[in-house]
Formats: structure tokens, C-alpha cells, sequence
């Protein structure tokens, strides 16, 4: 067995993933991300496989997701090597569940796509779809600054709305990440998460489309460790 990452995000998801299940569960009913009575039974990060973490057509399908069943497949959306997902889950009623964790604010800044110019055709016509229909009147370049935040809303759009699956997207944020002198408190993510929205003309709120946010102090973590 490979051992917990060293520190921040992955390492703590981890934890939650394998160690403190029930936690984890009781912060995503919070959040609205399944109902109160669902459970979760997760595809990875899992101990039992050293951890491995999942993107494109391999992600779908720990979701639960066949790719031949879907109206329009990924590749005709995406190029090969898309987002790698920091959690893969299905819900008691049969949902997939993508999961995206964050512990200290600087990790939610990332970078612009470095995508070759062929790929970038495709990412960016994806993108402007995506952007249209979480927020029509914005103009922000979505493979510019924030681009993970944005592309993983692109990659929800694409099975919500393009396929019509009952997905949930999770941006998961940990509190009290002292590893990573991360957010002490929910209300500094709630400030990082508005200026993300802000600068890709996202409304404050995207629960109506499924995407929520939830919060889990590292705290009760490490008791398990």
C-alpha cells in the first residue's frame, strides 16, 4: 500500500476518502450535493489502489458512466488528457459524482490551459458553450486565469446539459489545512470563490446546475491518521 500524500488537498481527501467516509458524507448533505438519507460509494482515490486518480473516458466509467451510451462522447468534446479528478463517486441512487479539492487558496489560481494549438481549438470552442450557459453575458477567456475552475464547469455541462445525465459537480474545500497555511474559516473560501466567479462572469450561485460547495475542517481529519 502507498502511503497518504504529503500534504494539502490530496492529501486530506485521501484521508476523508478512506479513513473518514461518513464525514465526508456528512459534508456533501450539507451542501445539498445528495440528499440527506443518499450515501456514496467512491471509485477513487482508494487506498486498495494506491490512490489512483482518473480523467477522461476512465473517469466516466467509474462514475458509472458507459461512454458508448452517451449522446455525444467526450472526444468530440475534449482532447485526450482532460482534467484528472481528485475524487470519482456514485450515489446510493446511481448518480455520478465528480470531486474537485482545494486547501489553500493559491491552488485555486491555476494557470492558463498549455494546450497545443490543435487541442486548444476544440478546448475553447467546449469552453465558450460552457460559459454560455452558466453565464450568457459573460466575455472572460475561460482558458485563461482560472482555467481548472472553468474546465471542470465545462466537463459537468458537457454531461448534464450535452448528455442529460443527473450529475453533481463538488468543489470541496478544506478549512484549517495548517500544512498549507490554508483558509481558516469558510467565509475566507466563500471571498476566493466570488472572485473566481467574478472574473468568469459566473453568477454567485450554481447549485441550480448542480455544482455546490462544500467545506471539511482538517481537524477531524487528523485524528484519523
Amino acid at each position: 500500500m502507498r502511503n497518504f500524500a504529503a500534504a494539502g488537498s490530496q492529501r486530506w481527501l485521501q484521508v476523508a476518502v478512506n479513513r473518514k467516509p461518513q464525514l465526508l458524507l456528512g459534508t456533501l448533505q450539507r451542501s445539498g450535493a445528495i440528499p440527506p438519507r443518499a450515501s456514496v460509494t467512491w471509485c477513487s482515490p482508494l487506498e486498495n489502489e494506491n490512490f489512483q486518480e482518473y480523467r477522461d473516458g476512465k473517469a466516466l466509467e467509474k462514475a458509472g458512466i458507459v461512454p458508448g451510451s452517451l449522446k455525444k462522447g467526450l472526444q468530440e468534446f475534449w482532447p485526450a488528457r482532460g482534467p484528472v479528478w481528485d475524487a470519482v463517486g456514485i450515489t446510493s441512487e446511481g448518480h455520478p459524482l465528480f470531486l474537485e479539492a482545494k486547501a489553500h487558496i493559491p491552488e485555486a489560481a491555476s494557470p492558463a490551459t498549455r494546450a497545443t494549438p490543435a487541442s486548444l481549438k476544440l478546448i475553447a470552442r467546449s469552453l465558450g458553450e460552457a460559459r454560455r450557459f452558466y453565464a450568457p453575458k459573460a466575455t472572460a477567456a475561460w482558458h485563461s486565469l482560472f482555467y481548472q475552475y472553468a474546465n471542470r464547469l465545462a466537463h459537468h455541462y458537457f454531461l448534464t446539459e450535452v448528455n442529460s445525465l443527473r450529475s453533481a459537480l463538488v468543489f470541496l474545500y478544506f478549512v484549517n489545512a495548517d500544512d498549507m497555511l490554508g483558509p481558516m474559516s469558510e467565509e475566507e473560501w466563500h471571498g476566493a470563490v466570488r472572485l473566481i466567479h467574478a472574473a468568469l462572469g459566473l453568477p454567485k450561485d450554481l447549485t441550480r446546475y448542480r455544482v455546490f460547495e462544500a467545506f471539511l475542517d482538517v481537524r477531524l481529519l487528523q485524528e484519523a491518521l
